[in-house]
Order: C-alpha cells, then structure tokens, then sequence
C-alpha cells in the first residue's frame, strides 16, 4: 500500500512541474481573430528557449506548406513548418525574455517575452513601447 501511494505522489509531482514549464507544444491562438493558427514547439538549447512551427492550420484555399516570403536573410523562402521562430529567451524571474520572435506572415523579427498564466503560454512581441501578446494553449 506504502508503494502505491509514494508512486502514486511521484506521478502527480511529475504532472505538475511538467504543467509549470514553458517548454512542450502549445497551439497558438491569433490575438485579433481568436482563431488557432499553429502549433509551435517549445524547447530549451544550450540555456535558451526556442521555439518552431511543427504544425499549420489553414483553409482549404490556403497553401499547405507555404514559405516565408517575407522573411530576410537565411529564413527567406525556407517553409514556415520546421521554422524557428522564437529564440533566445533566458529566465529572469517568473518570465523568460531578451528573446526574439519572427512572424513568418510579414517576416518581421519583434523583441520577444514569455510567461506561463493560468496554464496558458503568454507570448508578447514588442517594438519600443508598442506591443502584442498571445495566448498559446498546451496541444
């Protein structure tokens, strides 16, 4: 019985740091529309958070895989899907910031925070004082 319950203890543990980490998949919602767009991996390399477009959700009149138009330097013409998309975010505090993130629709690179509320990934682009932030659900 005395092992049964210390696994059991060990298994919710698990369940709630897992739930406390920014890193996993998460379905991006867009801010304006409401409507789910991506999913986006989270993940942690060489002490950052980065993050790439796994998956798209699009409209039978959209493009499947479509590429980054937009986008300068080396990401331009590459597919969105396996794209890295958020990179350089470190820990500070309850939050992760001093990252960027691209928006493979314009191909504009915007300074990038995140933070986990109520289960949610909050993920804010900004430029100077003006900025957005999204609301990311775990997938």
């Amino acid at each position: 019985m005395k092992k049964i319950f210390f696994l059991s203890f060990l298994l919710c543990n698990a369940i709630l740091l897992s739930a406390q980490s920014v890193t996993g998949k998460w379905k991006t919602i867009d801010d304006e529309t409401g409507k789910a767009k991506s999913v986006v991996e989270v993940y942690e390399k060489n002490g950052e958070i980065r993050g790439r477009v796994i998956q798209l959700f699009r409209s039978a009149d959209e493009d499947k895989d479509p590429i980054c138009k937009e986008c300068k330097g080396s990401k331009k013409g590459q597919k969105i899907i396996g794209m890295e998309i958020m990179e350089g975010l470190v820990k500070d505090d309850d939050e992760y910031d001093d990252g960027t993130i691209l928006d493979p629709n314009n191909g504009k690179v915007y300074d990038c925070k995140i933070w986990l509320e109520d289960d949610k990934l909050m993920v804010r682009g900004y430029i100077g004082p003006f900025f957005r932030t999204q609301e990311w659900h775990r997938f």
